[in-house]
């Protein structure tokens, strides 16, 4: 964010988080709203299913009731009837029940004496003649009121009995004087409650929306406030600046929820300095270990390099003393030009093997430059065997090359690489010597071309594999498992630092490949090498 002349502008960046938190403001909002909203109208519902349900069970129990009044005042005008002995021709007794039934609202009555005669049968509307005939003479045999339900029509949430019979016998004195049994419509009962339903839908869908708001609001106020302050600090913090949280007395848990993002924050940028500290210390600690590595690695040059030396001197006193041997013959004056001429062609070829002698020792000495390269891995092999070939230390040995491999070119340094396989022939020379089998010893360098997950490397990579196989003293079991550890050695003091096998393992290590040994006591060591071909021999072979 930046400032300029007192007005406030923001980057891309910024806006960007300002959009994001107002997006998630209002998302957060919404979702409040529609589920309070939901819960709400869910429980109305509820309550309003109860009710409507509790309305239509007491306007049932009301129209019962008063269908069991209607039939009382049938069998009042029954009794006095009764007086004139003729209930059927009893013009004043008709006239009086179809006055009640129409004042009820009844559409159907049947009375039955205690022969089962009809006693009455009338009104508006009697479709259920059967059923009322049927539950009158149930009614007069067993002397109890009942009621049934008939018929199907749409009713308040779901299809619901159409009409309701009501039947009862009539008493007199303790003694059952006729049967009657009256018909119900439903459908003004159900016309009422679902108009009663319309109206607690109205209320109901009013009160949600209120509630909510309400509800939002206060929700707002006490929680999700405190909360967008909060963001809304985060949201404006600059890497260079204090970040401070802070949260009003009346937010309760939010203000204890500031405190404790404060202390965070706190200990975060404390952490921080001390995490700069410790990775500016890594990388002098790195700086100088790289430094030492390529200082043991010279060191280890150095020392090989030195057990040459003593052989080479042998090499080069030789053609020292041809040489000083046919210098002495051109001294002589009775030997003729031609013979003069072939004696100081012989002195110049020995003078130049002590040169080329020279220049290897030079080559192996000299400090490596760290330049990768394209390199050819059987030609730095047949170098490496051309220096040693000579060599005291080696003459006892029988050497064998297979170098089958059909390309050899890997990405490295070839000074590296020339010490490593120069250290593996000394160290392989040297447990043949413990051995103690003079003019048996036998060492293979083999080559070959594998899959790189053979190698335990790429899988889709070629891998050129070599391996140096001796028959010498072999590494025991225990110990095979820490001779890669630098300055381990089971050689006596002064001949061995320790360092040849591990300064191999950090050159291998350092050009993407692997060394590994496979080793049996009394029967020899194989060390094996895989390197990565370089890019152009892996697409012509693979």
């Amino acid at each position: 964010m930046t400032r300029i002349a007192g007005t406030q502008t923001f980057g891309a960046g910024e806006g960007n988080a300002i959009i994001r938190f107002d997006m998630v403001a209002r998302g957060l909002k919404t979702n409040i709203a529609i589920n309070l909203a939901a819960f709400l109208l869910l429980a109305m519902l509820l309550i309003s299913f109860v009710m409507i349900i509790k309305a239509k069970r007491d306007l049932f129990q009301s129209e019962i009731a008063k269908g069991y009044l209607f039939i009382n005042a049938i069998g009042n005008n029954l009794i006095k009837s009764s007086e004139s002995g003729n209930y059927t021709s009893d013009v004043k007794f008709k006239d009086e029940i179809n006055e009640i039934l129409n004042e009820a609202g009844f559409p159907c009555i049947m009375i039955l004496d205690n022969d089962n005669n009809k006693l009455y049968s009338g009104g508006t509307d009697c479709t259920l003649q059967d059923e009322l005939e049927r539950l009158t003479r149930a009614t007069l045999q067993s002397g109890e009121k009942t009621t049934r339900f008939f018929g199907t029509t749409w009713g308040v949430f779901w299809k619901q009995s159409r009409n309701m019979i009501i039947s009862a016998p009539l008493l007199f004195n303790g003694r059952i004087l006729a049967g009657a049994s009256i018909v119900l419509e439903l459908e003004g009962i159900y016309k009422t409650l679902r108009h009663t339903q319309q109206l607690l839908f109205i209320y109901i869908l009013i009160n949600t929306v209120i509630l909510t708001l309400i509800g939002v609001y206060r929700l707002s106020k006490i929680f999700l406030n405190p909360v967008y302050r909060l963001v809304k600090r985060a949201e404006d913090y600059q890497e260079n600046e204090e970040i401070f949280f802070s949260a009003r007395k009346e937010d309760n848990e939010f203000a204890k929820l500031s405190k404790a993002l404060n202390r965070m924050l706190k200990r975060i940028s404390e952490d921080k300095e001390k995490l700069q500290q410790t990775v500016r210390s890594l990388e002098k600690s790195n700086i100088h270990l790289k430094r030492a590595q390529k200082d043991i690695i010279r060191a280890e040059k150095l020392a090989s390099v030195g057990r040459l030396s003593s052989g080479i001197a042998h090499e080069i006193g030789n053609p020292i003393g041809i040489v000083l041997g046919y210098l002495g013959l051109i001294k002589q004056k009775d030997i003729t030009d031609h013979e003069k001429k072939e004696f100081i062609v012989r002195a110049e070829n020995e003078i130049n093997r002590i040169n080329t002698i020279i220049r290897q020792l030079l080559d192996f000495s000299r400090i490596s430059s760290d330049d990768l390269k394209n390199v050819s891995v059987h030609e730095i092999i047949n170098d490496v065997i051309k220096v040693l070939k000579s060599q005291p230390l080696m003459s006892n040995i029988g050497l064998q090359l297979g170098l089958a491999a059909e390309k050899d070119t890997v990405v490295a340094d070839p000074d590296q690489l020339r010490q490593v396989f120069l250290n593996l022939i000394i160290n392989a020379a040297d447990a043949i010597a413990l051995n103690g089998s003079p003019g048996n010893g036998k060492l293979n360098i083999t080559s070959e071309i594998v899959s790189g997950a053979l190698a335990g490397l790429n899988d889709n990579q070629a891998t050129l594999k070599i391996m140096f196989v001796d028959n010498g003293h072999g590494i025991p079991e225990e110990i095979i498992s820490n001779i890669f550890d630098p300055f381990y050695t089971t050689k006596e003091p002064g001949k061995g630092t320790g360092l040849g096998l591990y300064v191999c393992f950090l050159i291998i290590e350092g050009i993407g490949g692997t060394i590994q040994a496979i080793s049996e006591e009394g029967k020899g060591t194989t060390m094996t090498i895989c390197l990565p071909l370089f890019f152009s021999d892996y697409l012509q072979d693979w």
